[in-house]
Formats: structure tokens, sequence, C-alpha cells
């Protein structure tokens, strides 16, 4: 067993294009201790990317999506309750994306450099780390439902054009944005 990025404990074997799976021939996979599935690889150069949902998959591994500036779109999986980091690293034409609806973990600089302009935050997830929209220059609209806690130190930095934030009596880090003044509705 190995520890993966996300904390979690990981079985070495993949499943792959190679091993038979037509349908998935452009993802890796490891199964998780606790039986379902980690995807640890892409290759591809498709605007519109959709991950099958053939087997139980709850984590996408960091990096995964690293550098495809070519990637409109994105079907993840509502089984999926764990986004690595750096996952979505300089995905300039992601404008939007809907995440799952068991998402509970986003990591650090899980969008950083994408091209998301607006993006809604499933209610599962209790925290915004470090970094996880650094550098995103389009990004206008963060909506936050349900349970979401804290939004942590530099959670924003460099959104020069994020212009509201829909949060519901969540903690904000004073150092969560490092740009312009930008309207933040704390709905009670």
């Amino acid at each position: 067993m190995i520890q993966s990025a996300v904390g979690q404990a990981v079985n070495e074997n993949r499943i792959s294009a190679a091993e038979g799976h037509k349908d998935m021939q452009e993802f890796s996979y490891r199964m998780i201790e606790d039986g379902t599935y980690c995807v640890t690889g892409y290759r591809g150069d498709e605007a519109h990317v959709v991950i099958p949902d053939t087997f139980l998959v709850t984590v996408l591994s960091d990096k995964l999506f690293q550098g495809h500036e070519e990637i409109e779109t994105i079907q993840i999986p509502d089984t999926v309750t764990d986004l690595g980091e750096f996952l979505f690293d300089g995905c300039s034409r992601l404008a939007h994306l809907r995440l799952p609806k068991q998402l509970r973990n986003l990591w650090g600089h899980t969008f950083v450099r994408s091209g998301l302009v607006e993006i809604e935050i499933p209610s599962g997830v209790t925290n915004l780390p470090p970094y996880v929209f650094k550098d995103c220059g389009q990004l206008r609209q963060v909506v936050c439902q349900g349970s979401l806690k804290k939004i942590h130190p530099w959670a924003f930095g460099g959104c020069p054009n994020l212009e509201k934030l829909i949060v519901a009596g969540v903690e904000i880090s004073p150092q969560a944005f490092l740009s312009k003044e930008r309207e933040i509705q704390n709905i009670s």
C-alpha cells in the first residue's frame, strides 16, 4: 500500500485500456483501500471530457488534468468525494464546471490558473483551502452551499475579477483575497 496525496491508502493495481477496458482508454485507475477507485491518469486532447462511471470513482488524483488547455467541459461522476491538488491547473478554457453532489474535500490549488467564470460549491464541502482558486483571472462568482464553515487565507488570491461570493455564516480569513474589494453576501 502507498499513501495518496489525498490521504488515503491505495492499492497498486491499475486499471486501464491495456487491461481490456476499451471505454476507459484515456484514464488510469487505482483501487483505494475502501474498494472505490481513484482516477490517477488521463491521456487525451478532447475539449469535452467525460469520466466514465464504470467503476465507483470517489477520488480524482493530483494534477490529473494539469496543463490541458484544450478542455472546455468535464463531466465528473456524482460519486466523487475528493478533488486533488492542481487538478485543473492551467485548464484555461474550462469556464464552467458542475461539481459532484457528493463532494466533500477540495485540496490546495485545485482550480489554480483555470478559466472558471463561476462555480457553485456543493453543500458537503466544509472549507475552501489555501490557494484553491489562485490566479483564476476570469472568476466572477462563487456560490457556496450549506455546510461551508471556513475560507482559508489566499483562497482567492489573484482573482481580480471576482465580484460576488455568496456564503452563509462562514469564517473568512482576512487574507482570503489579495486584490480589489468584492461584494460578499453573507446570508444568515
